[in-house]
């Protein structure tokens, strides 16, 4: 499938998405999310690709923000319905992938890109990345899920002080609250990120599928994330990979899992 606004390549079971709107930051539209949208189904349904890297185009932005204009004159209805449309085409999407995506950080990460980055299973950033939520700015709040995951990642007082004074913390900073797991030259992004994904391939890709569910149920209301780890537990004996891993464990050889 060919898209306007992103990239998609893969290789050795790694699919990297690249947001391609150099001259925007890779500012997300309506047309932009649709396509990761679309980009990310089809990788999910093709079981060679067992790890996503998401990242953006160019040394100056992984996403930049929202593009402003495609929304300065929305109503209070078409602001709402803005936000729940890109919460279930994509935010909350990519959150529940059972696929690993891994997101790649290569420069300024701004409301609906830091919001985009926060809905990956976790962040890697170039030390010349910047992150931050500038929306109250700009007379709104995050909408993309930034008032809820950004708590999450880096706790409330934390997060209260970045939405409230739309400020920018830097790589170093993000690693410090937890907002990102490493940080690390820009050159070497992209090759780090393929050295994690390739750790994450060694494992069953059945198991991951069910730690993301478990982990992201620990933070869903209403939802005991502790049965969904003992539901989840046992659902892995029914497993051919279960009965790969524990095999190549007492034989001393290397699992090979099939996702089966």
């Amino acid at each position: 499938m060919s898209y306007e606004n992103i990239l998609v390549a893969t290789d050795n079971n790694v699919a990297t998405v690249t947001i391609n709107r150099p001259t925007k930051l890779n500012a997300l539209n309506k047309a932009t999310i649709l396509e990761l949208h679309n980009a990310f189904e089809t990788l999910e349904k093709e079981n060679e690709i067992r790890v996503i890297v998401l990242t953006g185009s160019g040394e100056k932005a992984f996403v930049a923000g929202a593009d402003i204009a495609e929304f300065a004159n929305f109503s209070v209805q078409e602001g709402a319905q803005l936000a729940a449309q890109g919460h279930e085409i994509l935010f909350d999407f990519i959150e529940n992938l059972k696929t690993p995506v891994i997101a790649a950080v290569n420069g300024f990460a701004l409301g609906g890109g830091l919001e985009l980055a926060m809905a990956c299973h976790f962040r890697l950033a170039s030390d010349t990345a910047k992150m931050g939520l500038p929306e109250v700015s700009l007379g709104l709040i995050p909408g993309y899920g930034g008032t809820q995951r950004l708590p999450q990642l880096v706790g409330k007082g934390k997060a209260m002080e970045m939405v409230m004074t739309a400020g920018m913390i830097s790589a170093e900073e993000a690693k410090q609250y937890g907002l990102v797991n490493h940080v690390v030259p820009q050159l070497e992004l992209l090759d780090f990120a393929n050295t994690i994904a390739q750790k994450i391939i060694k494992n069953s890709p059945i198991a991951i599928s069910q730690a993301i569910k478990a982990i992201n149920d620990n933070f869903k209301e209403g939802v005991d994330g502790f049965k969904t780890e003992i539901k989840s537990f046992g659902y892995c004996f029914g497993t051919q990979d279960f009965k790969e891993g524990t095999s190549a464990f007492l034989e001393k050889r290397k699992a090979e899992f099939k996702g089966l």
